[in-house]
């Protein structure tokens, strides 16, 4: 079993608010993780058809059975539990005496500040990080086995083939996930969407050009994001423009939640078909982006990435904002170190002046090196960067 590194977070907010909710993706590890961290607890799954009807038809009487340390897996699928989770709470004054998980973010978080305000906090649990995977599989993979392969756990438990594992992850969010957060009429043309979506991973998103290829409306294909984005498919991350002009562009830049996922989408069926595919350069994007990210969702911490980008294409893949200093990161996915590869870092450090902080460029070779203009940091020590951002 692989330990979660957001264990260490999880036993310490347990000991301080009644309730704690765990969101994240499905199959990232959410049930595995509460069973295995808190085995003397009640586990209960609103997947399971009676448990679900006994919750809706009579929900103080479920609470009441079941009024102490508890796990209730899935909650969103019974929304109106959580008015009920309020008071029952209030009349115990104890901590950690519910854990509540689900793969919905944007339904557990409205539910939890409308109802459980100052009473529950939310982490999220996304799929494995390069981190936590044991130095064994860590080292005997290479770069385009993780990158096809992503994170997600039961392909490493079970040693699944992704060409097995992903088809039928695709085909169950769809035909569940989706039709639970909106009325999704034609799931023909959400797959189509979805798949669109894939082919433009790391791209400004560009929600006209994305419907008018996909034949929907703007409107359809900005409702369709917001599904991908509340069930942990895609996020977007958000340029950084602050202190700088108006020349700096606006719109957020399109990311799934795993690479493997992007892989299936994109037709791919072996790992050699990434090494002259188009997208390579940008799944790896993706892929560095996700880990700085897991590692502070992993801390129980919000998102402070960002992108940046101005009107001339100049451009800096990640910007990590601390206090009052942006420290940048350049992803290149080649092998061989380049002085190119710190090109868009001298422009940055020029324009940004006192708040730019430590910059690097994070690259697909196996070596480590400091230059004048930032350091070089491999892949495979991507946890060197996530510890010295996290220093800061």
């Amino acid at each position: 079993m692989i330990k979660r590194q957001l264990s260490t977070k999880l036993k310490e907010l347990v000991k301080k608010f009644p309730i704690l909710a765990i969101t994240g993706p499905r199959q990232s590890g959410k049930t595995t993780l509460t069973k295995m961290e808190f085995p003397d607890y009640t586990y209960i799954s609103m997947e399971d058809p009676d448990v679900q009807l006994w919750a809706k038809d009579d929900p103080r009487g479920f609470l009441e059975q079941n009024d102490k340390y508890v796990i209730i897996d899935e909650i969103q699928r019974v929304p109106d539990l959580f008015s009920y989770l309020q008071t029952h709470t209030d009349g115990s004054g104890i901590t950690g005496q519910y854990i509540i998980s689900g793969s919905q973010s944007f339904l557990l978080s409205e539910k939890i500040s409308q109802s459980l305000a100052g009473r529950a906090v939310i982490l999220n649990l996304l799929p494995f990080s390069l981190y936590e995977l044991s130095e064994k599989i860590h080292r005997s993979m290479g770069l385009d086995d993780f990158l096809f392969r992503g994170f997600f756990p039961r392909i490493y438990d079970k040693n699944i083939n992704p060409v097995d594992f992903y088809p039928s992850y695709i085909q169950a969010y769809i035909e569940r996930d989706v039709r639970q957060i909106k009325n999704v009429t034609n799931l023909y043309d959400f797959n189509r969407f979805l798949k669109l979506c894939a082919g433009r991973t790391g791209q400004l998103l560009n929600l006209t050009s994305l419907a008018n290829d996909c034949g929907i409306s703007v409107n359809t294909a900005k409702a369709w994001i917001s599904v991908l984005e509340q069930s942990f498919i895609i996020f977007l991350l958000k340029p950084y423009y602050r202190n700088f002009n108006k020349r700096t562009v606006k719109m957020p830049k399109l990311y799934f939640y795993d690479t493997g996922l992007i892989c299936s989408l994109l037709g791919l069926e072996d790992k050699k078909q990434l090494m002259t595919h188009y997208l390579r350069g940008s799944l790896f994007e993706n892929f560095i982006i996700l880990e700085i990210l897991k590692s502070r969702f992993n801390n129980g911490r919000s998102s402070n990435l960002y992108f940046w980008r101005n009107n001339h294409g100049n451009e800096i893949d990640c910007v990590v904002e601390k206090s009052d200093n942006l420290y940048a990161i350049e992803i290149k996915s080649g092998r061989t170190f380049s002085s190119d590869f710190f090109r868009g870092i001298n422009y940055w450090n020029k324009i940004a002046g006192s708040i730019s902080g430590r910059s690097f460029v994070v690259y697909g070779g196996k070596t480590n090196r400091k230059t004048p203009a930032g350091e070089l940091i491999s892949w495979e020590n991507t946890k060197d960067l996530i510890h010295t951002i996290n220093a800061f």
